[in-house]
């Protein structure tokens, strides 16, 4: 099962450049995606008020054209209905004939109810005269003849419902405006279709959601094209990165050769101008020794002793070269001891004044940050003594809240001074510089006619905490 999960996840893990790619697209897809959805719901908010407004002043207009058309019956029968009583059965014959000529338009007309529910006009419908609708409802079963008597008698008023075109038999919504002739117990009225009015408004519905979805497919289009330019642009600067990367790493790789032989080459010559030449005079020293001694000269003991000078010498210089390879000081004592030997030694061959100022840092620095602040003192020591002339050099090693610190400080010509060969761009300060990025630490070089100052900083990651103990030393075998 664990290697089933484990291949799984070989399979779907991203590699680095895929990693970078979701990161960059994931916010911009999911902005869109947020401003795609905000859009679509204002826009469709937006669109249905503006579609209930026009839908609203529509059918208020028709409302508007109802009471002309009422207004028109009123002004037919006014004179009639104003002079009978209310029992005059020929007055209302003469309005109901009236009334019932009235038609307009292909389904416009009046009609009248008495209170009691009895169809007395339908001109359009005449299958409704006569008879007694009380309690007829619509499809939907929205009252209709008992809310127009109640309209009527409260007064006037509108009411909607479904209803029969003349024309096309077709079940429409219908709009009407109902009076009363109180005197009568009628209900008058008139009534327009509005599914013109609806089916205008279901054309705007309609374009509006046409315009969101245009709009959406707009905003897929261009977050495409945005996520495709990402895309792009990563690969180019990935393809751009890679080759400055080969060009840092061959140049790196070429700073290493040349380090390690100009390494090889200070080796040699330090074996050969003074082990070699020890050992060279050891060795006549010791012939001269065997001559004597089987010449039975009493210069003889003379001869040896002076030969086991020189091989006395000779050890002491392989554990200077060794020291300059490796201080064993360093990884048994610290870097404060490490520092101090280096420091004695080259005042020592130098004659320059070293101030030396640590603090008691008890091994707490890890073995990565001893070995690159070592050997940056050791760089900067080595270009003091070749090119600044100093006649002071200062090192300081401290501990702070981020991390340690160590500050070299000479009074010598400066950087800025020397040939362009050697300036801030030469291979030891190079070399101090990646040895220092190697620690993500940071190095600070100021420098001017008055001296130089080399600053470098190691992380608080590379101090041990006060529990952690260095691991055991091995006991080192005398030279």
């Amino acid at each position: 099962m664990s290697r089933l999960w484990t291949s799984i996840k070989k399979r779907f893990s991203l590699s680095y450049r895929q990693k970078i790619f979701l990161l960059t697209s994931l916010p911009l897809v999911l902005a869109v995606a947020a401003i795609s959805v905000m859009v679509t719901v204002q826009s469709r908010q937006l669109a249905e008020r503006e579609i209930r407004e026009l839908e609203s002043q529509l059918i208020e207009a028709k409302r508007a054209e109802l009471k002309n058309y009422l207004s028109l019956a009123r002004t037919a029968i006014g004179s009639i209905y104003g002079n009978a009583a209310p029992d005059d059965e020929a007055a209302k014959l003469q309005v109901t004939q009236i009334l019932s000529a009235m038609i307009y338009g292909q389904d416009g007309f009046f009609f009248v109810y008495d209170y009691d529910g009895n169809n007395l006009v339908s001109p359009r419908q005449t299958f409704l005269i006569g008879k007694n609708w009380k309690g007829l409802s619509d499809l939907n079963g929205v009252p209709v003849v008992d809310t127009i008597i109640d309209t009527a008698r409260s007064g006037g008023g509108y009411h909607a419902y479904d209803w029969a075109k003349p024309s096309t038999r077709e079940t429409a919504r219908m709009v009407t405006y109902i009076i009363g002739l109180q005197d009568w117990k009628w209900a008058l009225g008139t009534g327009i279709f509005i599914d013109d009015v609806l089916s205008t408004v279901a054309a705007a519905e309609a374009e509006v959601q046409a315009r969101i979805q245009k709009t959406f497919v707009y905003i897929v289009l261009i977050t495409s094209l945005a996520l495709f330019g990402v895309f792009v642009a990563g690969l180019l600067l990935n393809l751009r990165e890679r080759r400055l990367a080969d060009a840092k790493l061959r140049a790196l790789t070429e700073r290493i050769i040349d380090t390690q032989e100009e390494e090889r080459g200070r080796v040699a010559r330090e074996l050969h101008d003074s082990i070699s030449q020890i050992l060279v005079g050891v060795r006549y020293t010791l012939e001269l020794a065997a001559k004597r001694v089987m010449g039975g000269d009493p210069r003889a003991s003379e001869s040896l002793d002076k030969g086991i000078g020189g091989l006395t010498e000779a050890i002491h210089e392989v554990r200077r070269i060794s020291a300059d390879l490796r201080p064993g000081v360093l990884d048994d004592l610290g870097l404060g001891p490490a520092l101090k030997s280096l420091i004695e030694e080259f005042s020592r061959r130098t004659g320059t004044e070293v101030e030396f100022k640590t603090v008691v840092f008890r091994n707490r620095l890890d073995k990565d940050a001893k070995i690159a602040l070592y050997r940056i003192a050791q760089e900067a020591l080595t270009n003091v003594e070749r090119h600044a002339d100093a006649s002071h050099v200062s090192i300081e090693v401290f501990g702070h809240r981020s991390g340690a610190t160590m500050r070299i400080t000479d009074n010598g010509t400066g950087i800025a001074a020397r040939p362009s060969s050697e300036n801030i761009g030469g291979l030891g300060l190079r070399n101090m510089q990646e040895r220092i990025d190697q620690l993500k630490g940071t190095l600070r070089v100021l420098s001017s006619d008055k001296g130089t100052i080399i600053e470098a900083s190691v992380p608080l990651t590379h101090m041990l905490s006060p529990e952690a103990k260095p691991p055991a030393l091995k006991p080192r075998k005398s030279a």
